[in-house]
């Protein structure tokens, strides 16, 4: 059996994330007055601003990178279901980042229907393109629903990142760029893969 050999490694990985920010960074976040790397920039900003520790920044930044990586394409304001970012950027990052980074990123739109099934205030902060996805993902949760979100490991954490990503949605909003959060990432790859 051989392997891809431009496959990312343990050395590349960041590297690799940093490429596609730089590439498709610019491209339009879902009707919303944000590029895609803006959004998630924002993200990892309230992480930082909250005290959140390196996992979490790490995964609110990287929450959205299942739209550079879906098979399934990037979502337009015009789809009529759901493209499954979520699961595609957990996907990617699972070989190299922490259950716990994984799990927020995969977790992230369950949060979503989470907080509006059990937070009344929640659906009033969406975003017009939030509100229509929530639609595609499902809807609100129901309380079976709401019962078996509530025992996955790293739930909480995936609520947080949530929350960091509805508010990463503010335009002309100064941020530090992919290049200050590099070390950051190599240090959660680094850590994980060494333990």
């Amino acid at each position: 059996m051989t392997t891809d050999s431009t496959a990312p490694t343990r050395e590349t990985i960041v590297g690799v994330l940093a490429d596609i920010f730089a590439r498709r960074g610019a491209e339009e976040y879902l009707g919303e007055p944000v590029t895609v790397a803006e959004h998630m920039l924002q993200g990892a900003h309230f992480a930082t601003l909250e005290g959140a520790d390196e996992e979490l920044v790490a995964a609110a930044l990287l929450h959205d990178i299942g739209h550079f990586t879906s098979e399934f394409g990037t979502y337009t304001p015009d789809d009529t279901h759901d493209r499954h970012h979520d699961e595609a950027g957990a996907a990617v990052l699972a070989p190299f980042f922490p259950p716990r980074v994984v799990a927020c990123v995969k977790l992230h739109v369950a949060a979503k229907r989470y907080l509006c099934a059990t937070d009344p205030s929640y659906f009033g902060r969406l975003s017009s393109a939030s509100v229509h996805t929530l639609s595609l993902q499902g809807g609100p949760m129901s309380a079976d629903e709401v019962a078996a979100f509530e025992a996955v490991p790293f739930h909480a954490d995936a609520v947080r990142v949530r929350l960091w990503d509805e508010a990463g949605k503010e335009p002309d909003f100064p941020t530090a760029q992919f290049d200050h959060y590099r070390p950051l990432l190599q240090r959660v790859v680094d850590r994980h893969l060494a333990a």
